[in-house]
């Protein structure tokens, strides 16, 4: 309530009349979002971001750096309180968009739009802006699976021979991911980050943003975590994403097996990592309604880890792990 006061107190130094503030959104961190009405046509969207558990600093920062995506203006801020006015892209997402109507080729076309966008983000990167993406970070994300997934909604410890099935499944696979080329990646870019506006794509949470794998941000697009494709569109998808970046001179691999590869060997830690948080949200900070899209993520996870044979003792190990999972939580 007292942060509502503040909010507010601070609203009117600079919108003296505004007709009335609404709660829009609020995310996975520490982030609520409220519409501003300044006149019943006329709304900008304001950020909440408690500064004693997140700083606005990083939003802004990434906002400059990707500024050849459309991504909302910013109009004011105030980094000490934690708010932030800015630009309103409206209240649909690509995932709004996509729920709403289930035609493929309606799919197909928003997907097309936001592979484009990602191709423009990549083609501007630069290092040594953005923190690098590298081994260590990608091995704390995907275990997570392990702290979050195992121990607290399974309530399983990993035995002596199941410990090192993880370890050596992670050695095999980190070296391979930081092998990629390194691009600016969003690190969450998916459609409910995507805003479907009358231009291009609108692009939001852009604040975690890393240097880091190319396919990264492929993944989270195309192995959503609120809804899922068919697998002729994704491999259409990733063929489309490979054949534009291979034109424009991204560093991409010379054959479409080898992308499809490195795309699939990524998937599996992006799987890891958001089993973990959602694992995390619910039994930590006791959000509910990311822990039913958990068994999406074991799927994705079941099918890649099938497909190759280096991966079948983890597969073991995660089908040993889950069985009985999805019908104990359903």
């Amino acid at each position: 309530m007292l942060r509502q006061i503040q909010l507010t107190a601070w609203l009117k130094q600079y919108y003296p009349t505004f007709l009335r503030l609404e709660f829009a959104a609020s995310d996975a961190e520490y982030r609520r979002y409220f519409r501003l009405w300044l006149s019943d046509e006329s709304s900008l969207i304001v950020m909440d971001a408690d500064p004693n558990k997140m700083s606005i600093l990083p939003y802004m920062h990434v906002q400059q750096l990707f500024s050849m995506l459309n991504v909302p203006q910013i109009f004011h801020t105030d980094s000490k309180n934690g708010f932030m006015v800015l630009e309103d892209m409206g209240n649909t997402t690509y995932l709004t968009a996509c729920l709403n109507c289930q035609d493929q080729s309606f799919h197909h076309q928003l997907l097309s739009a936001a592979l484009d966008e990602l191709i423009t983000l990549q083609k501007a990167s630069k290092p040594n802006i953005l923190a690098i993406y590298d081994q260590e970070t990608l091995r704390d994300e995907a275990q997570w699976f392990v702290t979050w997934f195992c121990q607290h909604e399974l309530k399983k410890t990993l035995r002596a021979h199941q410990q090192k099935i993880w370890d050596n499944m992670l050695a095999m696979l980190l070296p391979k991911l930081t092998a990629q080329s390194y691009v600016f990646v969003h690190h969450d870019y998916m459609v409910r980050n995507i805003m479907l506006t009358n231009t291009r794509p609108g692009v939001l949470d852009f604040q975690d943003a890393l240097y880091g794998p190319i396919t990264y941000d492929l993944v989270s697009l195309l192995k959503d975590a609120f809804i899922s494709w068919d697998e002729t569109l994704i491999s259409d998808l990733i063929v489309r994403y490979w054949e534009k970046a291979r034109d424009i001179g991204l560093q991409v691999p010379h054959t479409m097996d080898q992308f499809l590869e490195d795309f699939e060997w990524m998937s599996i830690q992006r799987h890891l990592k958001v089993i973990g948080v959602f694992s995390k949200l619910y039994h930590c900070d006791h959000k509910k309604q990311y822990r039913p899209e958990i068994q999406r993520f074991l799927d994705y996870l079941n099918q890649t880890t099938a497909h190759y044979p280096i991966f079948r003792p983890f597969h073991a190990l995660l089908n040993e792990l889950t069985n009985g999972y999805a019908k104990h939580f359903h």
